[in-house]
């Protein structure tokens, strides 16, 4: 059976970060880091239900949905940038890395509301004390839905990877009707690492992507004549600019 998470305490997570390069929060701990009320919190699950295909899975799947947006924080204001594609090189991601990606925006209702704005700026407050001296941070937000139309459903089909980014956070919206999604966190520089499964709705698993590589394990459903999948935020923040072609 995979292990729970290993849970961090709020006081603890600053120096968690700095000595394993990663922690959990469970979602009372979420709630009160970022100040942003549960409810609020979870009010931004309907925004879940109206995610476009992604129609750049290079494997042929059909099993992700998702949006995307990306964001300024700087002095504690979050500011939405022009639209723009999503791109990482390929050697973050042999898989999709190399070309640019196009996606629907972010419902301007989610990405104007108060909650989502205080889970930007606890992220690039936490980023800071990673990153000492950086002023701006230049964010992305990935809502994903991943399902099972294929009967599996690949939460990170590049496999183990890294980011590119300085900060990355993971939260589980929603898991319905499936079993996986186990969570599997290793160290850069060595095979040490951890293993464990996020269960409990607006929890949040933080990595420092320069010392971690990260991936998910595929998903099935509990009862296949129903419909099953998982929900997940993912955010990332980069002191450089964002990624690009030429940057």
């Amino acid at each position: 059976m995979t292990p729970p998470p290993p849970l961090t305490a709020l006081a603890d997570l600053q120096p968690q970060l700095a000595s394993a390069g990663f922690a959990v929060l469970d979602a009372s701990a979420l709630s009160r880091w970022t100040g942003a009320a549960s409810a609020d919190l979870k009010a931004l699950a309907s925004f879940w239900d109206d995610l476009p295909p992604d129609t750049h899975l290079r494997d042929g799947g059909r099993y992700r949905r998702r949006r995307h947006s990306c964001f300024a924080v700087q002095s504690g204001q979050v500011v939405q940038v022009p639209h723009r594609a999503h791109w990482q090189p390929v050697e973050y991601n042999a898989l999709h890395g190399g070309f640019e990606r196009w996606f629907e925006p972010m419902a301007p209702a989610m990405a104007q509301a108060p909650a989502f704005a205080a889970l930007l700026q606890a992220l690039a407050a936490c980023a800071t004390a990673l990153r000492p001296g950086v002023a701006r941070w230049f964010a992305e937000a990935h809502p994903f839905r991943i399902d099972c139309t294929d009967g599996i459903g690949r939460p990170t089909p590049e496999g183990a990877h890294r980011d590119g980014v300085d900060l990355v956070a993971v939260v589980l919206v929603a898991r319905h009707n499936v079993k996986g999604a186990e969570t599997r966190v290793f160290d850069a520089r060595s095979p040490q690492g951890m293993r464990f499964t996020l269960t409990e709705p607006w929890s949040v698993l933080l990595l420092d992507d320069e010392r971690v590589i990260h991936e998910s394990t595929p998903i099935q459903p509990l009862d296949p004549a129903q419909p099953a999948w998982r929900d997940t935020l993912v955010l990332t923040l980069r002191q450089q600019g964002f990624q690009g072609p030429g940057a």
